[in-house]
Order: structure tokens, then C-alpha cells, then sequence
């Protein structure tokens, strides 16, 4: 009979795990009695509160362009009706960071008039 020996985590890799919401869910469960309960209003992500708002609307636009060449090559992808469909989500996004970067150059008009 042989024995398998496995590579031991690095130190850092353990506090990285330790540290990882998973894991603290994970343990909760197993080890506390009071669990501790998740955020109320079930968000997949928290935005930080010191995001400005012109960071947020750069941040849009990034998601928005990357969300149309998603959907650019969906569409090339694709024949008739679903080709169609695909198109017109790109057209949607397009109008939606066009709006994102139009709020954008707000501020920056009033600023130099």
C-alpha cells in the first residue's frame, strides 16, 4: 500500500481562504450557534460608499461596452430572428451608454461655463 502525500497550502493561501466569505459561512454553520445571518437585501455586490458618482457612470460605461461586444458577437453569431434579437440588445446597450456618457460630460459643461 502506498501512501499519497499532497502539497501543503502556503500560509498565505490558508489566511486567503480563512478570510473568504465562503469560508466564514462555511464555519458559521458548522461551529456557531448563533449563525450569522446574510445582508437583508439579498445584492450580489455592494457598492463602496466612497465611489463617487462620475466613477460609478465610468464604471457603467466600461460594463455597457463590454455588455454590447457580448452581444455584437452573439448576434454574428446567429441567423434570422435570434440574429435580430441579438442586434437590438446591442442597439439597447448602445442608447443606454450613450445616456451613461452623456451624464458624464454634464458636469463638465457647467464646470467651464
Amino acid at each position: 500500500m502506498t501512501t499519497r502525500t499532497y502539497p501543503t497550502p502556503e500560509l498565505t493561501e490558508v489566511n486567503d481562504m480563512c478570510n473568504s466569505g465562503a469560508a466564514q459561512r462555511a464555519l458559521d454553520y458548522y461551529l456557531k450557534e448563533n449563525r450569522s445571518t446574510p445582508d437583508s437585501d439579498g445584492a450580489m455586490f455592494a457598492i463602496k460608499p466612497e465611489v463617487s458618482q462620475e466613477e460609478a457612470l465610468i464604471h457603467a460605461s466600461d460594463l455597457l461596452r463590454s455588455a454590447a461586444a457580448t452581444a455584437y458577437e452573439s448576434a454574428c453569431s446567429h441567423q434570422g430572428n435570434q440574429r435580430d434579437l441579438a442586434f437590438s440588445v446591442v442597439y439597447l446597450i448602445d442608447m443606454a451608454k450613450a445616456m451613461v456618457e452623456r451624464s458624464l460630460q454634464a458636469p463638465k459643461a457647467a464646470a467651464n461655463a
